[in-house]
């Protein structure tokens, strides 16, 4: 189940975006980097060392390009002409190499934890963890078994009769952690944020946005979305006929859910997120779905109420289930289970949904081999778990010691920022500081883990396993209802290449995978950890500050901290910020495709803040080392290699079909973008680089973005 109601703001997308709705996918690319293994003790001859690698690679610069003219061909144009998309993915560059190094660590992990589960100790994670990885790796037992897995669950849809079972079988489902139709799950109150409560949010649709159903480019996706629903019908025993007029209602029935669902850019409105009702109100906005039942079937106790996010979508829920046939609701049910379960059952089941959501909406050109896919699913049931055995093995104390160093030297530098601040005025500075005064960072990995003693798991079922986690997980949510919130808790596991700001308790996170090059090197100069990480941890600070986490106060309330004349001149200020984005048309032959400025409106804020924020945390670095300061690195300045490595951290590259697909629901603007939209505003980056006015990276005048 997805939550889809205020999402931790991350640093990157580091999902590819393979499907959405009802079902669960997971995908290996969530994987953490490793670090690098101490080598095996060995008799052989010595040899010389290999020289030692630089910490950035001058050589990798295209000294042909420009700097003022396209930073982001100068830094990365090398690299990336040098380092093609793998066939099992759809982009390549500095977060996937990171993940693709760590999918090795967690092999290791993961394949020890199988070869050692007979005899480890019964409910230890290493051994929960082995099962479930064995289970997902014995593909002559998954081919034997077919659909048979999920028979049980086609059964009790096909057995539906009235609107009433349908709701009974909503209620069961979501307790069983099968979400159908909408999503719930559990989150701090926008209004006393102290307390988690109950979300309801919308969910349901198999294409990515609400726009697929109806744009008439998309046309072509909604006709192979048609075929690929018969398909999937047909492999679990429908017959081609029957399977091609329930996939047309199927179309059909989509198609009114997604009428009444918000777009992307209207989810990121706090006030879109969060609707507060009584269990009665609730009623009366679908009342042929009583939530009271749903929730004593969840076994949650609602006290005063919980938020049903977007009201329209639900009474338009209400309305079919009291008037669409019965029919379309279990043709409609039938194909989200086959789905869901797809990943998990035999090849052609799992070829079929990749054939879909991996080459056709994004292009890939092949499926990832069986061990990582099996690796996902180990991650989406038991992530921290594995997460707890990858720290262990890869993780030093020193490098969360330093991180924490950074994170303050930042974190200042932002308080600075905002007290030097020409256009706010003093009333705004001191709510501003008082919600910097609160801020949580969180390095690494939790205090305290999670306990999965309540989980059972086999070595031979691997479909049980799967369901067995999610009924898991989804419980260990919602069991959060009513109770206090606990900052502690972590959103991404340890071994993520990722960070992120959660504005509803106003901390910034950064897993232990991410603290490593070209992000952060323990060995390198100030300028490359500042351009790297550094801005990374400015970055999740300045989301705090950003369009979303502004309308947040420092105890993670939904509450106005501004005042009017204050706002107003933010608003300015970020509109300019979303005209930039809007000119750029980042997709070769497709001039008419244009990054949504609204959509990247919250990173985009958080790259310019963290970015001004982290080069001003470098000279206060600076400052103390003088030499340093003073010194080139193979012939580039401390400022100039500041700006390399955010470049460098931005590299890449991605298929078309993904990245026309990331423009309609990424908020992330495209990597090569990032990579030269903050600079192209910093008058720090034209000094360094001694750039004229006019050229393509100088911003000035109205065109000129300054905010943080």
């Amino acid at each position: 189940m997805t939550k889809q109601y205020l999402k931790p703001l991350a640093l990157a997308l580091s999902v590819a975006l393979v499907g959405t709705a009802c079902s669960q996918h997971n995908d290996a690319d969530t994987a953490a980097p490793a670090a690098s293994q101490p080598a095996a003790a060995s008799t052989a001859p010595a040899v010389a060392a290999a020289p030692a690698k630089p910490t950035f690679d001058v050589a990798e610069l295209d000294t042909g390009i420009n700097a003022c003219d396209d930073f982001n061909g100068f830094v990365n144009s090398k690299w990336v002409a040098a380092n093609p998309i793998p066939d099992d993915r759809t982009r390549w560059g500095a977060f996937d190499q990171l993940a693709e190094n760590s999918l090795n660590t967690q092999h290791d992990i993961v394949d020890a934890a199988n070869k050692g589960a007979d005899s480890a100790k019964a409910g230890t994670i290493e051994q929960k963890i082995g099962l479930i990885y064995r289970s997902g790796m014995d593909e002559a037992a998954i081919e034997k078994a077919g659909v048979e897995p999920l028979k049980p669950e086609l059964a009790k849809i096909d057995a539906l009769k009235s609107p009433q079972d349908i709701a009974d079988f909503l209620d069961a489902s979501f307790n069983d952690g099968n979400g159908y139709v909408f999503g719930f799950g559990s989150g701090a109150d926008f209004q006393n944020a102290k307390v988690q409560i109950g979300y309801a949010q919308q969910d349901g649709l198999g294409l990515p946005t609400k726009d697929y159903y109806t744009d008439p480019k998309q046309a072509d996706n909604r006709k192979a979305y048609v075929d690929y629903i018969a398909k999937t019908l047909t492999l679990a025993g429908v017959s081609d006929a029957d399977a091609k007029k329930q996939a047309d209602d199927i179309m059909k029935f989509e198609t009114q859910l997604a009428s009444a669902s918000l777009a992307p850019v209207e989810l990121r409105a706090p006030e879109n997120q969060y609707h507060f009702v009584s269990v009665k109100e609730a009623d009366k906005i679908t009342p042929h779905f009583n939530w009271e039942k749903f929730f004593a079937a969840q076994g949650v106790t609602i006290d005063k109420g919980f938020s049903l996010s977007q009201p329209k979508f639900f009474s338009q829920f209400d309305k079919m289930l009291a008037s669409t046939p019965v029919a379309t609701w279990q043709a409609y049910l039938r194909f989200h289970a086959i789905d869901s379960a797809s990943p998990y059952l035999s090849k052609s089941f799992q070829d079929n949904k990749f054939d879909f959501y991996g080459k056709t909406l994004a292009g890939q050109p092949q499926q990832k081999p069986r061990w990582k896919r099996v690796l996902g699913t180990v991650n989406s049931s038991m992530g921290e778990a594995l997460g707890q055995l990858y720290v262990a093995k890869v993780f030093k104390p020193e490098a969360k010691q330093r991180a924490n160093e950074l994170v303050d030297n930042v974190r200042n530098a932002l308080k600075a920022r905002i007290e030097k601040l020409d256009w706010m005025s003093d009333e705004t500075k001191q709510k501003a500081i008082a919600k910097w005064n609160t801020f949580l960072p969180k390095i690494g990995y939790p205090d305290k883990w999670r306990d999965w003693s309540g989980l059972e798991v086999a070595g031979d079922n691997y479909f049980g396993n799967v369901e067995a986690a999610s009924k898991f997980n989804y419980h260990y949510d919602i069991a959060k209802i009513g109770k206090p919130t606990d900052r502690l808790d972590w959103g991404m596991t340890p071994q993520t290449v990722n960070a992120y700001y959660n504005p509803t308790d106003n901390t910034i996170n950064f897993p232990a995978a991410i603290l490593q090059p070209p992000f952060f090197d323990a060995n390198g100069d100030d300028a490359i950890n500042y351009g790297g990480i550094g801005a990374v941890i400015g970055h999740e600070a300045s989301h705090g500050f950003d369009d979303e986490g502004s309308q947040f106060d420092g105890e993670g309330n939904n509450k106005n901290w501004w005042t009017d004349a204050d706002k107003k001149k933010f608003e300015e200020r970020t509109g300019r910020l979303v005209a930039q984005f809007n000119d750029y048309a980042p997709i070769k032959d497709k001039p008419d495709l244009h990054v949504n400025g609204k959509l990247t409106l919250g990173e985009n804020i958080a790259d310019l803040g963290g970015l001004n924020v982290a080069y001003d945390a470098l000279q206060e670095a600076l400052k103390k080392n003088p030499q340093e300061a003073e010194s080139k690195i193979d012939g580039y300045t401390q400022d100039q290699r500041f700006f390399l490595n955010w470049a460098r951290v931005w590299r890449g590259s991605v298929r078309e079909k993904q990245a026309m697909l990331y423009l309609n629901v990424d908020p992330h603007a495209p990597a090569s973008l990032r990579a030269i939209g903050a600079p192209s505003n910093m008058e720090a980056f034209a000094n360094a680089y001694q750039c004229k006015a006019g050229s393509n990276m100088v911003r000035s005048g109205d065109k000129q973005v300054k905010i943080w």
